[in-house]
C-alpha cells in the first residue's frame, strides 16, 4: 500500500516494514471477507488506506499525548462500535504494547476480528461479543480502561453514554467526529458532565490528500459515572441526556 506509506509521512508518523505488512494484510482479508458479508462500502485500495487506516491512526498525530502513554506497555483501550475492526486493530498494529480491547454487537463480525487478530499474531487484544450498554454494565469492563474511542456514526450525548462508563477515574474517551463539531458539543455538555466527564480537547486536523475533515472529541473522566448509566438502548437514542 504505497499511498499509505505518504499519508503516514504528511501526518509525521512513521511506521516500520512490519506494521506496512500487517495493514496490508488486514485490509485483503477485509475486502475477502466483504465478499460474503457487508464490513464496508469502501474498497478501493487508496481510499481504504485513507479513510480507515490512516484516519484510524491520525489520532496519534493529532494528540501526541496517547502516542507516548500507548507505547508506554501500560495502556489499555476499549473500541466501542469497533465493527471491522476501526480504530482498534490500526491502533494495536502501530503500538503493539497497546491492551487493546474490541467491542462490537454482530456475532459475524467478532468471528472476524479473531481472524485477524489469529492471522496477523497480534497479542493483549481480545474481540468481545455484547452491545455497549450491555458491556457498559459488566463489572470485568466497566470503568476498567485508560482509553475508549470510537468511530461509530452517533450523536455525541449518545455515544458519550454509550462510551464513557468503560473508561477508569483519570482516564479518556475519544470520540471520532467530523470536523465541524461545535453545535454537537454543546448539545453533549449536560450528558458529559452528568456521567462524569469533562470537555479537555478538541484538536482537529485534515486528512492528506484530501477535503476530509476530523475531529477528536478528547474526554476525561473526571468522577465516577453513576449507577443508573447507559439506559437502555431506545431510551439513549429517544431521550439523549
Amino acid at each position: 500500500m504505497k499511498k499509505l506509506e505518504e499519508y503516514m509521512s504528511a501526518l509525521s508518523i512513521t511506521l516500520d516494514e512490519s506494521a506496512y505488512e500487517k495493514l496490508n494484510t488486514y485490509y485483503q482479508m477485509v475486502i475477502e471477507k466483504n465478499k460474503v458479508m457487508n464490513l464496508t462500502a469502501i474498497t478501493d485500495e487508496e481510499e481504504f488506506a485513507l479513510k480507515h487506516f490512516a484516519d484510524s491512526i491520525s489520532l496519534t498525530s493529532a494528540y501526541p499525548e496517547f502516542a507516548k502513554n500507548a507505547e508506554s506497555g501500560k495502556c489499555t483501550l476499549i473500541d466501542v462500535g469497533t465493527g471491522a475492526g476501526f480504530p482498534g486493530i490500526p491502533l494495536k498494529i502501530v503500538f503493539p504494547k497497546l491492551k487493546v480491547t474490541l467491542l462490537d454487537s454482530l456475532q459475524k463480525r467478532v468471528r472476524f476480528l479473531d481472524e485477524v487478530i489469529t492471522e496477523l499474531g497480534l497479542t493483549d487484544i481480545t474481540a468481545i461479543h455484547s452491545r455497549a450498554e450491555d458491556g457498559a454494565r459488566n463489572a470485568a469492563l466497566r470503568e476498567g480502561f485508560d482509553y475508549a474511542v470510537s468511530r461509530a456514526v452517533a450523536n455525541l450525548s449518545v455515544l458519550t453514554e454509550y462510551t464513557l462508563p468503560f473508561v477508569k477515574k483519570g482516564g479518556h474517551f475519544i470520540a471520532y467526529k467530523s470536523s465541524d463539531i461545535s453545535e454537537e458539543l454543546g448539545a453533549a455538555g449536560n450528558a458529559i458532565k452528568k456521567l462524569g466527564g469533562k470537555l479537555e480537547d478538541c484538536p482537529s486536523l485534515t486528512l492528506p490528500d484530501s477535503d476530509i475533515g476530523r475531529s477528536f472529541v478528547i474526554i476525561k473522566k473526571t468522577s465516577v459515572t453513576p449507577k443508573t448509566y447507559p439506559r437502555k438502548a431506545g431510551v439513549i437514542k429517544k431521550e439523549p441526556l
